[in-house]
């Protein structure tokens, strides 16, 4: 009796360590959709290819540098302040990546003007400036219906302009770019070196020439914190 007792004690010993093994392996840490590292990546083959998984149900974005320019169509930008990158996205394969600088205070959403902060949202490329302060330069369109509701909840801006920026956004034109929200957002030339901007996103002046000729009005750009 006293053998059969010491067995069931080492079965159900043996049992639980199974099962807390089981467990403990089919726990995933949460991952970013591009900030996958490198022990999650595969090998990269020959084509330059790596397969990423993303952290919720969207399909695993793949990445290939070696796209040419000329291939590079109706891309989206995705903006991670934290990180200070940029990555370029064309159908769930990212095909550029470069470093950022940002405003002099980045960390959070921006609030009002002179804050040094970057916006954070969906926005989109409502023009291309060929020739502005810091050479080539995208401009989104902020400020956004999200921002301005809470500006003028806040008091920052009037009800007018609260209504001036909701008409150019049901219109896809631009909202007024000289209220208490902060001045034009850009994507522009410049160094990603630091963060100097007054709250624009700046490249180094060979990866905007590049981000320049694949953009175009209406080209989605998400900012993330």
């Amino acid at each position: 009796m006293q053998v059969l007792i010491l067995q069931g004690r080492f079965a159900g010993a043996f049992l639980c360590m199974f099962l807390f093994v089981l467990s403990a392996c089919s726990v995933q840490n949460p991952d970013s959709r591009f900030g996958a590292s490198k022990s999650s990546e595969k090998k990269q083959p020959e084509n330059g290819l790596v397969q990423r998984q993303p952290a919720g149900d969207k399909e695993p974005v793949r990445v290939n540098y070696l796209t040419a320019l000329a291939d590079i169509v109706n891309p989206e930008i995705y903006i991670y302040k934290e990180k200070r990158r940029l990555y370029l996205i064309q159908s769930n394969v990212m095909v550029r990546d470069y470093p950022i600088g940002l405003g002099s205070h980045p960390v959070g959403d921006k609030e009002r003007e002179r804050d040094g902060r970057t916006p954070e949202g969906d926005f989109v490329v409502r023009r291309k400036d060929p020739v502005s302060r810091f050479n080539k330069a995208l401009l989104l369109n902020y400020p956004d219906k999200k921002h301005a509701e809470l500006a003028l909840f806040a008091g920052i801006i009037s009800p007018p302009e609260f209504k001036e920026i909701l008409t150019a956004a049901e219109h896809n034109a631009m909202p007024p770019l000289y209220t208490k929200l902060g001045r034009q957002l850009y994507i522009h030339a410049g160094g990603a070196h630091k963060d100097w901007t007054d709250g624009a996103i700046a490249l180094y002046d060979s990866d905007m020439e590049e981000l320049f000729t694949v953009a175009s009005t209406e080209t989605p750009v998400h900012i993330r914190p």
